[in-house]
């Protein structure tokens, strides 16, 4: 009995441990909150700072209190309408004296994005207020933006060399050959690219042929936007011989880029903010080069949504698309379904707008979520789809829904097709000397074998099963479109469109962003577009994660850089390595038919989702990196 009481105190101490262990964890979350939270804050005379430092995205990722917890920092992302509104309201706002753009860690984002905050910050700095760029290193999403600065400063001992989309992907096929690992792949599609890496050593020719078009595409508008907004800086030496221009330059690739014109002026982060102060203010009783500041986050939250009128409904699809429920940078159809059927059930919806950012994903949940927005429909509601920077294969079979699709000339949008992945380790086992034996009644049975691979029923079903999908597919797509099936497979099979090119071959009908959605919505539903606001029917953050969120932000370094221009380039690099990674992981745990487009990652800044940059770092520390 004494060894039981023994024991049992030990449970008691260590339940009492524990429950104190929350008890101090939860008052310090509350009493960080607190300090944390800025309440009702007055805006006064300053510049605007627009510190961003992470990606800008339409849908931002709620944060990872855990992985802030171990070490790990949950990358910033910013919602793309905020940093537009803020900019807009900036522009006619007496108080912000100068908008400032702190670019030194900028995240980027896609080209449909950029080109939407780019265009905002034109408006600001043409309505004769200054705006003021600063980075030590600019990247080729951070020049596009700072190109419509009216002063664009940089480090001295920075450099800015643009690099143009393209790289190295990740091809798998040599190391699961390796290790025994049969991928079986199922696939429509002479264009669909995402099952390549598992298939191949390289790249098709088809594929290459496909990723060379958009590439172009979207490269030219990039250099016709910088030259748009720069006319006097001499970008192309740059693009095409930089090393040539480096080697004149005897190195000295900050005074390069200030001899072509690249930017303004050479200078510390001190020289700068001395700079802005004359602008907007300096802060008597604090260190020199402080200047006066409205905060981001405080000036997003003073000017709100309106909220007057009429509502139409605004459904974000936006991220990775995934069954089930949304997690962090995906999109679950479950989430969204009761999200729009929620908002339709109160009946006081007079229009809906369906805007899409996503490279794909699961064929049943984008199918799941279209009959979802097919009720809208059934409610006699006018639906309008808006492609942000990204609708492409699961994203473009939502889209068969609305009535009308507008979309960006540099959307990425099309990639048609549809594919399975199932891997099978009955080599690799052999390997290790494992073999495997059963019992079967039908020819399904225990199918698809994992640990003895398929057989010729399994893959007959499997690929019968995708070509249906495909079907399915090209059907709704022609139905939508008013095309004949024919014509949608052959500008199908996987190919992938920049929004220009779509508008040509009848995939969209109209340029425009978001607002444009919403002022063609309220119009089919019979008001004036003054006399509508938006809804957004979305996923409310909890209130324990607003909670960590404000005490993350209110902890975060506010003084980190990114580093010089071959820092900066390491680092894409490095981001696109977690990316790759995390695809692997989400084809080993997602939907096994899924409708992804692979030409979509390479172009936002790698954009690597929540989880891969740990993923990443866990690879790296096995090999001692």
């Amino acid at each position: 009995m004494k060894l039981v009481r023994g024991a049992w105190k030990i449970l008691v101490g260590i339940k009492d441990g524990l429950v104190l262990i929350a008890m101090l964890l939860f008052f310090g979350l509350l009493f960080g909150a607190l300090a944390a939270r800025p309440g009702k804050t007055t805006i006064g005379d300053g510049a605007l700072l627009l510190k961003l430092d992470g990606a800008i995205v339409e849908q931002p990722a709620e944060a990872d209190p855990f992985a802030s917890l171990g070490g790990g920092r949950t990358p910033h992302q910013f919602r793309l309408r905020d940093v537009v509104r803020s900019l807009d309201a900036a522009g006619k706002d007496s108080r912000v004296k100068a908008v400032v753009l702190d670019l030194d860690a900028f995240g980027g984002g896609y080209p449909a994005a950029l080109n939407e905050v780019a265009d905002a910050i034109r408006r600001v700095r043409d309505g004769g207020k200054p705006v003021l760029a600063y980075a030590t290193a600019y990247t080729d999403s951070g020049y596009r933006l700072a190109a419509n600065a009216s002063e664009v400063w940089m480090s001295p001992m920075g450099g800015t060399l643009f690099m143009g989309p393209g790289g190295s992907q990740l091809y798998y096929k040599g190391l699961i050959d390796k290790l025994g690992i049969n991928a079986h792949v199922y696939r429509v599609g002479k264009y669909k690219s995402f099952v390549e890496p598992y298939t191949r050593t390289e790249a098709s020719p088809e594929a290459k042929e496909e990723v060379v078009k958009l590439y172009q595409v979207l490269f030219a508008n990039w250099q016709e936007a910088v030259a748009k907004a720069r006319p006097k800086a001499k970008v192309t030496p740059f693009l095409t011989t930089p090393g040539a221009v480096i080697t004149a330059a005897k190195g000295n690739i900050a005074q390069a880029n200030l001899d072509a014109g690249i930017v303004d002026k050479l200078g510390s982060h001190l020289d700068f903010g001395k700079r802005v102060a004359e602008l907007a203010g300096a802060e008597s009783d604090k260190a020199p080069g402080t200047f006066k500041t409205i905060k981001y986050d405080a000036y997003v939250a003073a000017n709100p949504l309106p909220t007057g009128g009429a509502k139409i409904g605004v459904l974000t699809i936006a991220g990775d698309i995934i069954d089930g429920k949304s997690k962090s940078g995906s999109v679950g159809s479950d989430t969204v379904s009761k999200a729009l059927l929620d908002a339709l059930a109160k009946k006081d919806l007079k229009a809906l707008v369906v805007r899409v950012d996503s490279p794909g994903g699961s064929a049943l949940a984008s199918e799941d979520m279209r009959r979802a927005i097919l009720e809208a429909k059934a409610q006699k509601l006018p639906i309008v789809v808006s492609m942000g920077s990204l609708a492409a294969s699961g994203g473009y079979w939502v889209s068969t829904a609305g009535d009308v699709i507008f979309a960006e000339p540099t959307t990425i949008t099309g990639s048609i097709g549809i594919f399975g992945i199932i891997p099978t380790f009955e080599n690799t086992l052999k390997k290790i000397g494992l073999t495997t034996d059963g019992v079967r009644t039908t020819p399904l049975s225990g199918q698809p074998d994992i640990y003895g691979g398929t057989n010729a029923e399994t893959d007959a079903i499997f690929q019968a099963g995708i070509e249906n999908g495909y079907q399915q597919f090209i059907t709704r797509v022609a139905t939508a479109r008013k095309l004949t099936p024919a014509r949608v497979d052959e500008i199908g099979q996987g190919r992938v469109w920049d929004g220009g090119t779509a508008h040509q071959i009848g995939l969209v009908d109209r340029f425009g962003g978001l607002q444009d959605a919403i002022t063609e919505a309220a119009k089919r539903a019979g008001l004036k577009p003054e006399d509508v606001h938006a809804e957004y029917l979305e996923k409310k953050p909890s209130a324990f994660m607003r909670l960590i969120s404000q005490i993350l932000d209110s902890n975060k370094d506010d003084d980190a850089s990114a580093g010089d221009a071959f820092t900066r380039m390491a680092t894409e690099r490095r981001a696109v390595f977690a990316r790759a990674l995390g695809d692997v992981k989400r084809i080993g745990t997602g939907a096994a038919i899924q409708a992804r487009c692979l030409e979509c990652d390479g172009l936002g800044g790698a954009q690597p989702q929540p989880g891969d940059a740990t993923l990443l770092t866990l690879v790296l520390a096995r090999f001692g990196l």
